[in-house]
């Protein structure tokens, strides 16, 4: 006699579930459930064939979508603890007389407390994943691993630094990668080809190659950028990455608004993974062209949503990148077929899981994915009446409509309280940090901006 399955730990029955058809379209399952055994989904079946499932815990989501847990591909999360320091400037002065005089101050427990308060910022807003570039890396993986979220960790490095910079940024993706019970990836983090030189990025290549790493960096962030990189190297950032290596290994290129034409060929040539991480908020406070999404999507290139620091995008809402990608790209091409909302809610899920390195695991609700996922309200008078329910979740919900964050089947928010984070000690501990923290009179800076 067969024994009868052990319970699911959890079992999410009467919403109506995002899915990916067999073209990675999109998809809508109504009156569905999601069945969640050891942190993976076991089943995406009907509310009905769930009611019959044992669990230890059911969730009833009736009025709710289930989504893939949103990702944020790039970001510098402790730089909330920035927010609003650095208002309405061009790039140069934002970085050269705020930004880096700022951060020449950080101690570690501004970082800690900084990445708390942006986790919390991320759970609420239904981001289960984010890309982090920034310092004291073991201190941002030891809040993920207690805030329980998933996250792709890299120390940041200049070559001002000399060789210990790079070194480092190997070391902790060395010791730290599966940390956190498996949900923290790591990878390597040079700055920016204007931050750090040729031979230092030839060096990144060779040790990505070697420990089979994931490199995340800054390049060809604005056409000024690339204008100026012209002008004194004969080459744009994208074809630098490709004389160096880079492109023949797994690469992140944080932002790529200055990405044109004649880097085609390179991005052609490139054997490597290559993805892209925009964050049109920023753009558009930097009055910087967009990231040419079409463009990149016609050379198979994958594109991520995402946010930058909060001290340049205010926000870690990838809920509100989302709705921008959209209308941006319609604005920027001329052409209101693209992008959809159903490319939009692609671009949100599966890009975004592939342009971190995940995604065979993360970024749509199927059987064998872990299961990272969110519970979004739809009985707000704002997304009622429902139509297009791909356009209402991009164009009318808002990340306070998340009402349920899961990750690796742990419930992290429940019907909007946070259940891993003290947000009010966090940032009263942090406020009173902020005086010695903002002090610019001591002159230093941590790097220059000569871009």
């Amino acid at each position: 006699m067969t024994a009868p399955p052990a319970p699911a730990d959890l079992v999410i029955s009467g919403c109506t579930v995002l899915v990916h058809d067999p073209a990675e379209g999109i998809a809508f399952a109504e009156d569905a459930a999601v069945v969640v055994r050891s942190g993976v989904i076991s089943d995406v079946t009907t509310a009905a064939a769930a009611a019959g499932i044992d669990a230890v815990e059911r969730l009833d989501a009736r009025g709710q979508a289930a989504l893939p847990g949103l990702i944020n591909c790039h970001t510098h999360a402790p730089m909330v603890a920035l927010r609003g320091a650095a208002e309405d400037l061009p790039v140069e002065e934002w970085f050269n007389d705020r930004v880096w005089p700022i951060e020449s101050n950080l101690r570690e427990r501004d970082v800690e407390l900084g990445a708390r308060l942006a986790c919390a910022e991320l759970i609420r807003g239904g981001v289960t994943t984010f890309a982090d570039h920034y310092f004291a890396m073991d201190t941002v993986a030891d809040v993920v691993a207690e805030t329980g979220l998933r996250a792709v960790l890299g120390q940041a490095y200049f070559s001002s630094q000399g060789p210990g910079g790079r070194e480092a940024s190997l070391d902790f993706a060395l010791r730290r990668a599966g940390a956190a019970e498996g949900r923290v990836t790591t990878c390597l983090a040079p700055h920016a080809p204007y931050t750090v030189d040729d031979a230092d990025l030839a060096a990144t290549a060779e040790l990505a190659r070697d420990h089979g790493l994931l490199v995340h960096l800054h390049a060809a962030e604005s056409r000024a950028q690339t204008e100026h990189s012209l002008a004194r190297h004969g080459a744009t950032p994208v074809e630098i990455l490709h004389r160096v290596g880079l492109l023949d290994v797994d690469v992140l290129i944080a932002h790529g608004t200055g990405i044109v034409d004649r880097d085609a060929a390179a991005l052609r040539a490139a054997t490597g993974r290559v993805a892209v991480a925009s964050a049109p908020r920023g753009y558009l406070k930097f009055a910087w062209d967009p990231t040419p999404v079409r463009f990149l999507a016609d050379l198979g290139i994958p594109v991520g949503l995402a946010t930058d620091g909060a001290a340049s995008n205010n926000t870690l809402d990838v809920w509100e990148s989302m709705a921008l990608t959209a209308l941006v790209q319609k604005s920027a091409t001329g052409d209101p077929r693209r992008l959809t909302a159903r490319q939009a809610l692609h671009h949100a899920t599966l890009q975004s899981a592939r342009a971190v390195g995940l995604g065979d695991r993360i970024g749509s609700l199927a059987p064998g994915r872990r299961a990272d996922l969110i519970l979004v309200d739809l009985t707000g008078p704002h997304t009622q009446p429902v139509h297009d329910l791909a356009a209402t979740l991009v164009h009318s919900a808002r990340s306070g409509d998340v009402r349920t964050t899961i990750v690796d089947g742990r419930i992290l928010m429940r019907d909007r309280e946070l259940l891993t984070v003290d947000v009010a000690a966090v940032a009263a501990e942090l406020t009173e940090r902020l005086p010695a923290l903002v002090e610019r009179g001591h002159g230093r800076r941590i790097q220059e901006y000569d871009a």
